[in-house]
């Protein structure tokens, strides 16, 4: 019976870094820019992916607060309604491409982003 191959230290942090990066972006969803901001907060300074994806994933949850808030100043005029439908949709959609993206190591910026954390 062969024995499971123990990952080698670098392996392990890549493997950490990836899976931190993943739930930065997917914590977005249940707390917007809150657990983005925590994971960031404790990893920044070990792993460098996850202090870049962590300021993505921070960085579209605030622009998609400032979109919920112009929907909803906007839905006195029946406008914001629309985006009360499309903007769940969108933050869904861009958050698991995003994961998706970072568990493989790759780097994901979102679209329509409003970058005010650098």
């Amino acid at each position: 019976m062969e024995q499971p191959v123990q990952p080698t230290p670098e392996e392990k942090d890549i493997r950490d870094a990836r899976t931190w990066a993943a739930l930065a972006h997917l914590s977005g969803l249940i707390t917007l820019f809150i657990g983005p901001l925590i994971i960031w907060a404790i990893y920044k300074d070990r792993y460098p992916f996850v202090n870049d994806q962590a300021k993505e994933a921070m960085n579209f949850q605030i622009s998609m607060m400032i979109y919920y808030i112009a929907s909803s100043i906007l839905a006195i005029l029946l406008i914001g309604v629309i985006g009360w439908i499309v903007l769940p949709i969108l933050d869904f959609i861009f958050v698991i491409v995003a994961a998706v993206n970072a568990s493989n190591g790759t780097t994901y910026r979102y679209p329509i982003t409003i970058r005010l954390i650098q």
